[in-house]
């Protein structure tokens, strides 16, 4: 593959090719790792790009009223459906060919979004964005699949570290953009992004060929019996899902406090969503902490901490702290983050062929917690304010608890 460009004047080739023949000697290097953490963050901004600009598309392309919130719904529905579908084609598929394929998908689902002259053409780009950037999702498997069993949780660790970061810089990073040269550029500067990254990907990583084996409704049909059937993936999909439905459920409602409690403009909130990134360190330590064996520690202590945050930043509004409030956005991230390291480090332990498929159907209910999250938190700030809000986030993160309390097995929690 990449020791037919040996050759090559370009300076990435002999480094790429390096990495990718310590990938396939059965290790993944420390430049792979950075590798994929970069594609994970780019890939899965993409989705979250609309969200901080849909004041301005929707007007841009005539939705009003309730039809407005499609700007977010298509590209959401999209990521929902790629989860589904795709992702467990990591265990059938060759996974380069995958993670390219869709890699591009995302290049042209931007430049069509970015050109997109009317609604129906941005929904239905939209919609081609959200489903190819699940890309992120075959990557973080085929990582698992390389590391070492030793070092697993670490480089699982720093990859999701990369993607959380992702999601906390795109909100700030398309509202910069925006300001200075309008709503479409950050979709235009992200399909160069991932034609960019296609062709550094095709040229660094490796290929990994799953045994024949399930056919394409088998796939989706085990990963759903897994899920039934395995209590170490049904207490982990469970965990996590509570807690991203609180984490999705602050991050839509913050910025509606921080512009009605505290005045801030879309730079202010920017900004405090710029501090939040900084629970992302948490992902690195989650996983050493998998690795030495403190997985059920680690799982407490982040739960834990959850319910802690949105305590904190129930108060914090009432006293009208800012910096507190920024703390336990920075807290609740980190809990976040390293309840789904500890978990992975789970997951990926599992059943080595079907890391594809358990990812897949984890992720889907993961993800669709999430969107219920951000209903609730529409609902709740407008019926009790930040109060009920932060109330509802706690109560959700406390069931988790709760939940994880009852688990007898020490190595399945």
């Amino acid at each position: 593959m990449d020791g037919d460009n040996s050759g090559d004047a370009s300076d990435v080739t002999p480094y790429a090719t390096a990495m990718t023949r310590q990938a396939h000697s059965g290790g993944i290097t420390p430049g792979l790792t950075a590798m994929f953490s970069l594609a994970c963050g780019l890939l899965v901004a993409n989705t979250y790009y609309t969200q901080a600009l849909i004041g301005e598309i929707a007007p841009a392309l005539g939705l009003h009223g309730g039809v407005a919130g499609l700007v977010v719904t298509s590209i959401q529905l999209g990521y929902g459906a790629g989860l589904f579908f795709v992702v467990s084609l990591a265990d059938r598929v060759e996974n380069k060919r995958l993670i390219l394929l869709l890699t591009s998908g995302a290049c042209m689902g931007q430049f069509g979004t970015w050109m997109a002259g009317g609604p129906a053409s941005f929904l239905l780009f939209s919609f081609m964005t959200g489903f190819c950037s699940v890309g992120a999702q075959i990557m973080v498997p085929l990582a698992a699949h390389l590391a070492p069993d030793q070092s697993r949780g670490r480089v699982v660790g720093n990859i999701m570290g990369g993607l959380i970061t992702g999601i906390m810089l795109a909100r700030p990073v398309a509202n910069g953009l925006a300001a200075v040269a309008g709503w479409r550029a950050i979709f235009g500067l992200s399909a160069i992004m991932m034609a960019v990254l296609a062709v550094v990907l095709a040229r660094i990583v490796p290929e990994r060929r799953p045994k024949p084996g399930l056919r394409y409704g088998q796939l989706l049909l085990s990963g759903l019996s897994m899920l039934a059937s395995t209590p170490a993936i049904r207490r982990r999909t469970a965990y996590q899902a509570l807690l991203f439905a609180s984490f999705n459920l602050f991050w839509t409602a913050i910025p509606l406090l921080l512009a009605s409690r505290f005045g801030l403009g879309q730079g202010g909130i920017a900004l405090f969503a710029l501090a939040g990134a900084g629970g992302a360190l948490a992902a690195p330590v989650a996983g050493r902490l998998g690795d030495r064996g403190h997985v059920r520690v680690g799982t407490a202590v982040a739960l834990a901490s959850a319910t802690i945050a949105f305590l904190i930043a129930g108060w914090a509004a009432v006293a009208h702290a800012l910096i507190v409030l920024g703390a336990a956005a920075v807290l609740l991230d980190a809990a976040t983050q390293m309840n789904q390291v500890l978990g992975q480090r789970i997951l990926f332990s599992i059943a080595p062929d079907a890391r594809g498929r358990i990812n897949a159907v984890y992720m889907t209910v993961v993800f669709l917690a999430g969107a219920l999250g951000s209903t609730l938190a529409t609902l709740s700030f407008d019926q009790g304010g930040w109060t009920a809000t932060a109330s509802v986030g706690a109560g959700l993160v406390a069931t988790a608890f709760l939940l994880f309390l009852t688990e007898r097995n020490a190595a399945a929690a």
